[in-house]
């Protein structure tokens, strides 16, 4: 009975056989599928890289983009309200003052030396002044506050300082008129006195 022969003897005939042509092209083709069968995933994977590249690109720039719009609204939003408490707080003193130069409009324009009793001249001047005075420090204090609230912009109240009106020592015009009426209302008086007899004794 003879003896089966060994692996390596085995390998040692396949070796001596010559692969036929067909078998080299079957061969070729199968690694030919192969080769492009991995050049097709190696693209897969590339855009699928490339996919998520992008996808992280904007990722990214979406978290920049969200921080950076929050904020700037938050910041924008505490300006706003800070501005809206301004401008209401403005809007209210300008209420204020409209209301209290009003009132002092009528009480100065109701002023008329004409309709005063001259035997009380002392005492309506002396209310008249009040009056004004009693405007012009509430203009003034008013006019401070508008200015300070608008920072002294183009649209400031004009100035309440007396010009012309007012002497060197503070007195105004009114003053200055009041001191000479009561200082030349007893020669008036004489004087109307005087021509008064005169006429009398020229008519005997």
């Amino acid at each position: 009975m003879a003896d089966k022969p060994r692996p390596l003897e085995q390998m040692l005939d396949l070796s001596e056989e010559e692969p036929s042509a067909e078998h080299l092209d079957n061969q070729v083709q199968k690694a030919q599928e192969q080769l492009l069968q991995l050049k097709r995933q190696q693209e897969q994977i590339e855009k699928q890289k490339r996919e998520l590249e992008e996808l992280s690109r904007r990722q990214d720039e979406l978290e920049q983009g969200r921080g950076e719009m929050t904020d700037k609204l938050t910041r924008a939003l505490v300006v706003l309200e800070r501005e809206a408490y301004n401008a209401q707080s403005r809007l209210e003193q300008i209420r204020v003052a409209r209301e209290s130069f009003s009132q002092h409009l009528e009480l100065v324009e109701a002023i008329d030396p004409r309709n005063w009793n001259p035997a009380d001249l002392h005492k309506e001047l002396s209310r008249a002044l009040s009056t004004v005075d009693d405007a012009r420090t509430e203009y003034n204090e008013h006019r401070s506050r508008l200015q300070a609230a608008n920072g002294n912009g183009d649209h400031a109240l004009p100035d309440s300082t007396p010009g012309v009106d007012e002497n060197t020592d503070g007195r105004s015009f009114v003053e200055w008129l009041q001191i000479g009426l009561a200082l030349t209302l007893p020669l008036i008086v004489f004087g109307i006195i005087a021509i008064v007899l005169l006429a009398w004794m020229n008519s005997r």
